[in-house]
């Protein structure tokens, strides 16, 4: 059985490691990985970590690259690639541009295509944007669709996807970052909480401050959005209690309001984009995270950290109603009492850390691997 997985992006690469390392390990698969690029710095930091050596790198990355450059872009050099490989099954994650037009160009070759992580909707097109229609593109394609929860898998069924092809993984994300909570802590996070003071300051005659993690750059959010979120974040270190750590995305339309904003506010440190490993251990040192990232609300609960998002909805409600997430949206007076609230009241922050995780077992790639290995006779 010939796979060919393909991914462009961090978030992807993360989700994706665990199936391609699944699939390096089991008998009678020749697995291939194709990247994109579609995030290039940010997507080689996840390569490096979990040892994955791309057969082809499309390399699409471009500044300021508009979607229909990017989706152009993809058709062009990625239809070369299913030419060259002929696979029995092309497998992509998620809802980003290199989804959607992967599981296009699989439908048009009448190669057959999985979905990992399918069924996650918010039933608005525009939020967010462009992932909701992008998922829906790559649902309607799909010949197989690994959904993490059982409430995607519902979502599915209620688009009339044939139960036969669905399967409930969990979410890969949570094997990934059994891999990740393995490695040793990184030097460079450890430095930067003795520099604010959270760890290893004898001097300090107080309590430390309290670390949050925030991490804010999807398209919605892009303009006055991202403006309230900075504000909020005034605001919130303002009293001196707190220490806010914000890794920023490259993107132009996130780096000049945080910048603009940010730059120079005692008590907020802007960091660049971090790799993965050091990202998810300030994700186990935080006391509170503020996010829009889609990820990060299935990473975060499993670290028991209460989540705060940065959105009006969310295609993860199963982390909302296990109550390890909140959403919050984006005007800053709602983010600050919230995150004031869950700082303050005990109960309130308990209640948060301590909800289950919804996401899974960490045996999700063990799951997808062997139901393609099982589905070989029934798509022949």
């Amino acid at each position: 059985m010939r796979i060919l997985s393909v991914f462009g992006t961090r978030p992807e690469a993360v989700k994706m490691a665990p199936v391609v390392k699944r699939l390096a390990e089991t008998a009678g698969v020749e697995s291939r990985v194709c990247v994109t690029a579609q995030h290039r710095q940010m997507l080689d930091q996840v390569l490096d970590l979990f040892n994955i050596q791309p057969n082809y790198d499309l390399n699409l990355m471009r500044d300021n690259q508009s979607l229909a450059e990017l989706s152009a872009a993809i058709f062009t050099h990625l239809d070369p690639v299913l030419a060259d490989f002929q696979p029995d099954w092309v497998l992509a994650q998620g809802d980003t541009t290199t989804v959607a037009i992967t599981s296009l160009l699989t439908y048009f070759r009448r190669i057959k295509f999985g979905h990992v992580e399918a069924g996650l909707r918010t039933h608005d097109k525009w939020a967010p944007f462009p992932e909701e229609i992008n998922r829906r593109v790559a649902g309607v394609t799909a010949d197989f669709h690994f959904a993490p929860t059982e409430w995607s898998k519902q979502n599915l069924l209620r688009e009339g996807v044939d139960e036969a092809i669905i399967k409930v993984t969990g979410n890969t994300v949570i094997d990934a970052l059994q891999f990740v909570a393995q490695q040793d802590e990184p030097g460079e996070v450890k430095d930067l909480l003795e520099t604010l003071g959270i760890i290893n300051n004898k001097e300090r005659k107080t309590e430390p401050p309290r670390l949050i993690l925030v991490t804010a750059h999807r398209r919605e959010n892009f303009g006055a959005p991202m403006e309230e979120i900075c504000r909020a974040l005034i605001e919130l270190a303002n009293p001196g209690n707190v220490e806010i750590v914000y890794p920023v995305h490259l993107n132009p339309n996130v780096q000049e309001p945080v910048n603009r904003l940010l730059r120079g506010i005692k008590h907020i440190t802007l960091l660049p984009p971090l790799d993965y490993l050091p990202l998810v251990y300030l994700m186990k040192r935080a006391e509170l995270i503020l996010t829009d990232s889609g990820g990060i609300q299935e990473e975060a609960p499993a670290f028991g950290i209460p989540t705060l998002v940065l959105r009006d909805v969310t295609e993860r409600p199963e982390g909302v109603k296990a109550g390890t997430l909140k959403l919050v949206g984006t005007e800053s007076r709602r983010i600050v009492a919230e995150a004031k609230r869950l700082l303050s009241d005990k109960g309130a922050y308990a209640e948060m850390s301590q909800a289950a995780n919804p996401y899974g077992d960490g045996h999700a790639a063990e799951k997808i691997v062997r139901a393609l290995l099982s589905s070989q006779n029934a798509f022949m």
